[in-house]
């Protein structure tokens, strides 16, 4: 069958490890069904998987790609919840299970004409999303609904930071943030990029570092090193950080002084449960609100969408259809 795959690891060049091409049909554990994929769209775990972030060589090749939408054997139209996990481990969470994976780390990814996942990992898909908008919400769009709405302690009226306007977790924060009925302030290095926060909803725009006019509730980093020292002094004194991701560095210096002199709260979020996954998109339904897509293409042309994705000029969400 199509599919889009790493056939081995390249840290230091990692579209060469980039295969568009055949692969053999999808294997069904027990509790287990094949999907038709209609449409995929990527995320920085798979450009870390061509690196070798997450993965290891011997389960090469493997097939990339976390979210996706598509058909179920029974032709219901559906949305994969890509976490592979057992929520008893987790104490009712699944994203607490040690033993957690995405899939496209253990088991096959979405970037193929058929996937394999668990029957309990998979939710109806609306009438009211179109198969490119559904297939954004199971990784960056759920992350950042657990950012805001399961981690954060934000209530309405609160003012969110969101660092990094531009990428797929970042713009869903804006979008979310303002469903959820906060405050959103963004930054972006890009002037263009902060002029798309405004219109994506943000009540204001800031370049990196820059002084804020009252210090903040909560700020979403997703950006890590390049960030870090911005985003502790832009809190007020009790204030929380919610970090999910580090692109441009996982080792900032802690300013720990800081940290513990006005006792702020750094809270680690990694995806979200499929009940938050089913709350996401109940809440898209009922508010109008739809995933930022930057462009759109045929699977075929990953290659394209992969380059555009490593350049780093993205605003929203690259889909691919089938």
């Amino acid at each position: 069958m199509f599919a889009v795959y790493a056939d081995h690891i390249d840290a230091d060049n990692p579209l060469n490890a980039l295969v568009v091409g055949e692969r053999p049909e999808p294997e069904v554990p027990d509790g287990w069904v094949v999907v038709d994929v209609k449409a995929a769209s990527l995320n920085h775990h798979d450009l870390w998987s061509l690196k070798g972030v997450g993965i290891t060589e011997d389960r090469m090749p493997m097939i990339l790609g976390c979210d996706a939408a598509g058909i179920a054997p029974d032709g219901s139209e559906v949305i994969l919840y890509s976490v592979i996990a057992d929520a008893k481990a987790g104490n009712g969470d699944e994203t607490l299970d040690p033993r957690r994976s995405m899939l496209s780390e253990i088991y096959p990814g979405t970037l193929a004409a058929r996937v394999a996942v668990p029957a309990t990992n998979l939710i109806p898909k609306p009438a009211e999303l179109t198969w490119a908008e559904a297939a954004c919400l199971p990784t960056a769009w759920l992350t950042a609904y657990r950012m805001l709405a399961t981690r954060s302690g934000l209530k309405p009226g609160d003012t969110v930071l969101v660092q990094g306007a531009g990428g797929g977790v970042a713009t869903a924060c804006i979008v979310l943030g303002k469903a959820l009925g906060f405050r959103v302030w963004a930054t972006s290095r890009d002037e263009a990029k902060r002029a798309r926060a405004l219109e994506l909803g943000a009540d204001a725009v800031f370049e990196p570092g820059a002084r804020l006019p009252e210090r903040v509730d909560s700020v979403m980093e997703t950006v890590g090193a390049a960030t870090w020292s911005h985003t502790l002094k832009s809190l007020r004194p009790g204030g929380t950080v919610v970090i999910s991701g580090a692109t441009s560095g996982p080792n900032p210096p802690a300013d720990l002084a800081r940290v513990f002199f006005l006792q702020l709260s750094i809270i680690g979020s990694t995806m979200g449960t499929i009940e938050e996954l089913r709350a996401l998109v109940d809440l898209c339904v009922k508010t109008g609100v739809r995933p930022l897509i930057d462009s759109e293409r045929p699977m075929a042309q990953a290659r394209e969408a992969f380059e555009v994705l490593a350049g780093g000029d993205v605003f929203g969400k690259l889909v691919l259809t089938l």
